[in-house]
């Protein structure tokens, strides 16, 4: 890209000092009422040109300016965010110990009393010698 630009800004170099050695005579300006400049077209015309390019520069500063400014608040505003979510991360990583500390429900169950196990399993069916018949408890029973 900068070959680009180079290439672009000599043409135009070029072509304002061939306008400017062809165009030598004396022109007057009025820049205000009552105030008129008397010069060689080519120095009013590199003048211009070089206004112009100084006008484009500051331009090109006040929005450089103005994006870092834009920039900057979204910077910290991200930052913000990422000590929130580090915040996050560290409460998450509390819980996590809390629950690996906690009791797990596998061991709450195998250390109950044998005395808790319920009756339809400690019931024995009774054996028939042609069928095995197995007589529902009440709690069973569904209400109609």
């Amino acid at each position: 890209m900068r070959q680009v630009n180079f290439t672009l800004i000599f043409v135009i170099c070029l072509a304002v000092v061939l306008f400017a050695i062809e165009n030598t005579q004396l022109v007057s300006i009025k820049v205000i009422k009552g105030v008129q400049l008397t010069a060689p077209l080519s120095i009013e015309l590199i003048i211009t040109l070089g206004l112009g390019a100084l006008l484009a520069w500051v331009f090109s500063v006040w929005t450089t300016l103005q994006e870092l400014f834009v920039t900057r608040e979204a910077l910290q505003a991200r930052e913000v965010e990422i000590e929130a979510l580090q915040t996050d991360i560290e409460r998450y990583k509390a819980e996590l110990e809390e629950q690996r500390l906690l009791p797990s429900a596998k061991d709450t169950v195998s250390t109950r009393p044998a005395a808790t196990i319920s009756r339809r399993t400690a019931e024995t069916p009774i054996a028939d010698a042609e069928a095995t018949i197995i007589t529902p408890q009440p709690s069973d029973l569904e209400a109609d």
